[in-house]
């Protein structure tokens, strides 16, 4: 397995990011808080390769979900996804992730 990274000076840079390069008519995706890190993984291979972009802020952000608003650079932890205006990131903290203790090794 081969690991990129991109490393962002905080989770909002990290999150807007993100939201900038989501699928059109995407509004939520998933991310996850683990070991100290909040990170997606991004394949660059293709189907079945091991070629992999870790996007990382240090930090940590709850496990639910959380709306993210552009203009203001703002996270805020919410019940539920409600509004088209708005990046929502279901937050995700799992027990073992082997894909992200080698990319974590390896920093």
């Amino acid at each position: 397995m081969h690991v990129e990274y991109e490393e962002f000076e905080n989770i909002e840079d990290m999150l807007l990011y993100l939201s900038s390069v989501a699928p059109p008519m995407k509004n939520f995706m998933p991310i996850n808080s683990y070991k100290g890190f909040i990170c997606s993984f991004i394949p660059l291979s293709p189907v079945g390769g091991d070629v992999y972009l870790m996007l990382y802020a240090k930090g940590e952000l709850e496990t639910g979900i959380h709306e993210f608003d552009i203009k203001t650079r703002s996270v805020t932890k919410v019940e539920a996804i409600e509004r088209a205006d708005k990046t929502y990131f279901i937050v995700m903290t799992p027990k073992r992730n082997t894909i992200a203790d080698k990319a974590i090794e390896n920093l």
